[in-house]
């Protein structure tokens, strides 16, 4: 089998992510994706790895990461997690486990090893219908203040204005639909307007109030996660963190710049708090640094911005030898979802998988010829080969859409 052609897609509505469907002699293609910088990985993938992957066989995934990796890019030792080219290869990596899968005629979570766990615990990242999934200049996400007057009505699954005007409401739905974890970011709002150089302490109590709000509201039978973003610096994340330490939160997650390895043991010294971390630095290089420091509980790398599904292997069982749990980053497309299960469904060491309710309920039923089923706070990986899905024919015919194909696109 060889690949001779490499296809990217991406629509308009949904412009922030690129999917790389790699094109087999023998009709299978794979389905791979990555975020970010849009515009720049399709330029990246058909002018740079086009030429490499066209005529090897994708059976050889391992070696075909590795030299996108090393040698194509040339770019493991001098670009970030979040790098264009890294970015890229993931998608590329993503797309040959999947071939392998159909060619195997096996789900990844076969061909990692077999199943840890039938069903994998979720929770809900309190983002909305637009998070990750749309260009924006800037801080990429809409950050809201009570500051500002409420909408008059907010409505089912707007869990970032839910997370901010009624949080208590918010916990309580999700609860109604089996969910018992959610992650917010109270206080990002405060970093944007100081730098993160400060806060002050009406700040804190106003970060606290959602908190607060949820924990009256349905007590502990919610866990909470608090994202920082990585928009800190050390002395207010901790101050932060040591203002939450009554209330019983499960994660701090990427509270401060997470190259900073000497802050970040401060951090986790003065608070005593658990850490997850990183999607933003979530190579294995970084991840054993970390580790041997003590200063991550919970790898939180996204196999779309860390080197796919080979990469993520690595990580998680560089994890498992430090006895560290995963929990892999995702609120952003479904082929991440579905790259995230298979892995969390082997790993002896997989936590929990992140999910958005707006985008299992919206965009991904659109895109997808299935969506893995959730019931009672749990979600299980698809059975099919390789990820267990396809792009939904009728999506691929919208009028949004931008296709670009480097050699021969054999099928639709």
């Amino acid at each position: 089998m060889k690949i001779i052609g490499l296809e990217t897609v991406q629509v308009e509505e949904f412009s922030n992510i690129v999917w790389v469907r790699l094109h087999t002699d023998e009709g299978l293609v794979g389905l791979g994706e990555t975020f970010r910088n849009p515009l720049a990985v399709i330029a990246y993938l058909h002018e740079t790895c086009a030429p490499y992957l066209l005529g090897k066989n994708p059976i050889d995934r391992t070696a075909i990461s590795r030299a996108l990796r090393d040698e194509v890019g040339n770019n493991f030792k001098g670009f970030p997690t979040r790098s264009v080219e890294i970015r890229g290869n993931s998608a590329v990596d993503i797309a040959l486990w999947d071939l392998c899968g159909k060619a195997a005629g096996q789900p990844i979570h076969t061909l990692l090893g077999g199943r840890s766990r039938e069903k994998i615990r979720m929770y809900n990242t309190c983002a909305n219908s637009e998070y990750n999934n749309k260009v924006r200049a800037g801080y990429n996400q809409q950050i809201f203040s009570r500051d500002e007057p409420p909408p008059a009505r907010i409505g089912r699954h707007e869990d970032l204005l839910l997370q901010v005007y009624e949080p208590a409401r918010l916990a309580q739905e999700l609860l109604d639909e089996g969910i018992s974890a959610m992650k917010i970011w109270p206080f990002d709002v405060f970093a944007r307007r100081n730098g993160g150089m400060h806060i002050t302490p009406q700040q804190i109590r106003e970060g606290l109030w959602p908190i607060e709000q949820i924990r009256n509201a349905v007590g502990d039978r919610m866990e909470i996660m608090i994202e920082y973003h990585g928009l800190w610096k050390a002395p207010p994340a901790i101050e932060i963190a040591n203002a939450l330490s009554d209330y019983g939160i499960t994660w701090h997650e990427d509270p401060i710049a997470l190259d900073n390895f000497s802050d970040l043991a401060e951090f986790r010294r003065q608070s005593g708090a658990r850490v997850a971390a990183s999607e933003n630095l979530g190579t294995t290089q970084w991840f054993r640094e970390a580790f041997t420091r003590g200063i991550v509980d919970v790898a939180t790398f996204d196999v779309t911005w860390t080197g796919g599904l080979s990469e993520a292997q690595r990580v998680t069982h560089l994890a498992d030898t430090f006895d560290r749990p995963i929990a892999p980053h995702d609120c952003t497309g479904p082929v991440t979802l579905l790259a995230n299960l298979h892995l969390l469904a082997h790993a002896p060491n997989g936590l929990i998988a992140e999910t958005v309710r707006s985008h299992l309920d919206g965009f991904y039923r659109t895109a997808m010829t299935d969506i893995p089923k959730v019931e009672n706070g749990y979600i299980a990986p698809l059975a099919g080969p390789g990820l267990g899905a396809e792009f939904d024919p009728e999506f691929l015919k919208r009028s949004d859409i931008l296709r670009r194909v480097s050699g021969v696109c054999a099928t639709q």
